[in-house]
């Protein structure tokens, strides 16, 4: 005889609509404030990070390709803080419950991981840091609002609604 029923599991959360919805959110989010403050150029920017000044068209680099690669670098780093995110928060289950701390960890820890590790570590051709106080606090609370929030909310939306799976079939 077979049976079967819906049951919901702590391994049936939807950790990949959540990861990609927040990654997908975060990533216009903060492109677009992006572009609002550098202009479109600024995938050219995001591009130099692996190709460093022969990204920009001014330096012989440039085109359609390039500024692709930047939008696809762009949005493989959002789509991936999401995605950590969202393990850590399946891991620790209070993280679900308190989205806002949850994001401002998040935002918090994008712009450290990014300011202090993948950006001096990356072919950029500017300088990273000194930072002022004003520009950190901008930084701050920017990555916070458009990149760890709507990853967070994103995460606590997706955890709690209910997940069924069919049960094995005995």
């Amino acid at each position: 005889m077979t049976t079967s029923h819906n049951s919901t599991t702590p391994s049936a959360l939807p950790v990949l609509p959540a990861l990609l919805t927040g990654g997908l959110i975060a990533g216009i989010l903060d492109a677009a404030s992006a572009i609002h403050t550098f202009g479109w150029r600024m995938f050219y920017g995001i591009a130099s990070g692996a190709l460093g000044s022969h990204a920009f068209p001014q330096a012989g680099g440039g085109g359609p390709a390039i500024w692709i690669l930047g939008v696809v670098f762009h949005f493989t780093i959002a789509i991936g803080a999401a995605a950590i995110y969202c393990y850590t928060a399946r891991w620790l289950g209070g993280l679900k419950d308190h989205f806002i701390v949850g994001g401002v960890i998040c935002g918090v820890a994008v712009f450290l991981v990014m300011n202090v590790i993948v950006l001096p570590l990356s072919a950029v051709p500017f300088p990273v840091g000194p930072f002022t106080v004003q520009g950190l606090r901008t930084g701050l609370l920017m990555t916070t609002l458009l990149i760890g929030l709507p990853i967070s909310v994103s995460w606590w939306f997706f955890s709690r609604r209910p997940q069924s799976i069919p049960a094995p079939v005995e």
